[in-house]
Order: structure tokens, then C-alpha cells, then sequence
């Protein structure tokens, strides 16, 4: 009988790296947050709860909704409470851009590649700029339209703290995948990747 030669099995120590990148807006960046009150119905719902309703739309409160707060949300915003305050966007739509740029572009073999690869700290990223109210005519199922009132930010900019395992990309492949990300995806409502032009960005 043959014995079969046993091949050791090499694993190289994992090489993790840190650096901030700066991402700079080249179109507005829309927001479009779940509301509490949007929560509280969608669950309602799913519990089968009677319906209260639906209340008159309130402009300035839909805007404030829309924003992801960094700072502690007053119960009634005043336009001086938000230009005070500090905003934010989910770190995941940053990584979520990247991933799909690097596979709409061939870089990596599909969207989950760079899972492991690399991750941005915090579950909200700081957006750099004051917010200001956006109207938007919508389309909702069955052609019905609506008016929708979103934060947007002009002229902004972010800091993504990134962790990375060198083994596997370079700081430099990364930022090259951010930057296609920023020009062919974008992040937020109305970006390039939803048939837009808002939300794109290029590294600083």
C-alpha cells in the first residue's frame, strides 16, 4: 500500500493595519433615515395592531427624521439645534459602495470579497457639513406620488477610520476602490448606482 506524503499546511500571521482616509462630496449627499414613528408602524403592522391613522405630513419634522443624529435629538429641532448639532451615515453604506465598485469593476470575484478584508469603525460615520431641507417628488407602488422632505448635505466630507489586513489588499488598492466607489455607486438616496447622480465622492 502507498502511503500518501502529509504536506504541512503554511497560515501567515494576519497583518492588520490601520489608516484614516478622507472622502470629499462631489454631489449632495441625500439621507433618508427610518423615523421612529416609521418603526412603531412598520411594527404595528406586523402585529396586527389597529391602524391609528395617517397624520398630516409635517415638513420640518420629516427632514429632522431623515438625519441620523449624532448628538442627542431635541424632542422639537429648532433650525439653530440642527445647525449646532452633528450628523452622521451608517459606516456600512461606505463599505457596501466599495464592495459593489469592486465588483462591478472586476477587482474582486463578487460582492462578500472584501467582507474580511477590511472594516471602517463606529456604526455611524461623521458627515462634515450643515444639513439643509430637500423636497423631492417620489414615485410609491402603483405609480401613486408623494412628497418627500430629506436632509442634504452640501459641500461635505467624512474621516472613515479603516482597519485592514495587509496580507490580503494594500492602503493603496483600497483607496483606489474608494474613489471607484465615489465616482460609479456613490452612498445615500439618488446615487449613481440607483440611477442618480447625488451621494458621489472621491478621496481627498
Amino acid at each position: 500500500m502507498k502511503k500518501t506524503e502529509e504536506q504541512a499546511v503554511s497560515i501567515p500571521r494576519i497583518n492588520l493595519k490601520k489608516f484614516q482616509l478622507k472622502i470629499v462630496g462631489d454631489s449632495p449627499l441625500i439621507t433618508n433615515n427610518w423615523s421612529e414613528k416609521a418603526k412603531q408602524q412598520m411594527l404595528d403592522k406586523q402585529m396586527k395592531k389597529a391602524s391609528s391613522g395617517k397624520t398630516a405630513k409635517d415638513p420640518w419634522v420629516n427632514y429632522c427624521d431623515s438625519m441620523y443624529w449624532l448628538t442627542e435629538k431635541p424632542d422639537n429641532p429648532t433650525q439653530e439645534d440642527v445647525e449646532k448639532a452633528k450628523f452622521g451615515f451608517p459606516s456600512i453604506g461606505f463599505k457596501a459602495s466599495a464592495a459593489t465598485a469592486g465588483f462591478r469593476g472586476g477587482i474582486t470575484k463578487n460582492k462578500v470579497s472584501t467582507n474580511g478584508v477590511f472594516h471602517i469603525s463606529g456604526e455611524l460615520v461623521e458627515i462634515i457639513a450643515i444639513p439643509n431641507i430637500r423636497e423631492d417628488m417620489v414615485r410609491i407602488g402603483m405609480g401613486t406620488a408623494d412628497i418627500r422632505y430629506r436632509g442634504e448635505f452640501k459641500d461635505w466630507a467624512a474621516l472613515l477610520d479603516i482597519t485592514y489586513n495587509a496580507n490580503v489588499m494594500s492602503a493603496e488598492q483600497i483607496i483606489n476602490l474608494f474613489n471607484l466607489a465615489g465616482f460609479s455607486v456613490g452612498v445615500g438616496e439618488w446615487r449613481p448606482e440607483r440611477k442618480g447622480t447625488s451621494g458621489m465622492f472621491h478621496v481627498e
